[in-house]
């Protein structure tokens, strides 16, 4: 969760550092679809992050963890083309997250061998799904409407589930308050 906090800061250091946390557990698009995506279509059919009423946690894991990456690719790859670069330049923070995410897997293969592969897959698997869980809590059948001019509604606070629970609270950085975060 300080990763998807230090993704919302303005500056640079901050959003660098979120990546570079993410990355470490092979999820550094997250905050590009997170703060690109998710914000701009929460609680609505185009949100991948946003779970639908009726659906069980592992069907929703199914859609929205490949879903998180193709509209983070696609959000940053338009970012890039608006900036007329390539998608496959230096500037694509998935790429770099990436490249980091292989960096840091090679080196700790290197140094204590292939024992290594069932520890990165079992922190990778974690890390994603512990934010795909979160994804999934946070808005939960929840939809805002679509207006006759074709434009959402405006996120409201019922477009959102909240806890006032202390200890969620205090260990998730106050993020179960969702509807504040939106």
């Amino acid at each position: 969760n300080t990763a998807h906090e230090l993704g919302h800061k303005k500056s640079r250091l901050e959003r660098n550092l979120a990546t570079s946390v993410l990355a470490m557990g092979a999820y550094g698009h997250f905050a590009i679809n997170h703060n690109r995506g998710h914000h701009r279509w929460v609680a609505t059919p185009e949100d991948c992050a946003s779970s639908r009423m009726g659906e069980n946690l592992y069907v929703f894991a199914l859609r929205e963890l490949p879903g998180a990456f193709r509209r983070a690719w696609f959000l940053e790859t338009g970012r890039l083309q608006r900036h007329e670069k390539s998608a496959w330049s230096w500037e694509n923070e998935i790429l770099r997250a990436g490249l980091l995410t292989v960096v840091v897997s090679v080196g700790l293969l290197a140094a204590f061998g292939v024992v290594m592969i069932p520890y990165l897959a079992l922190t990778y698997f974690i890390g994603a799904f512990h934010l795909t869980m979160a994804n999934y809590v946070e808005h939960y059948g929840l939809l805002r409407q679509k207006r006759p001019n074709g434009l959402y509604e405006r996120c409201q606070p019922h477009h959102s589930w909240n806890s006032n629970h202390i200890v969620s609270n205090w260990a998730t950085y106050h993020l179960q308050r969702h509807s504040d975060h939106h």
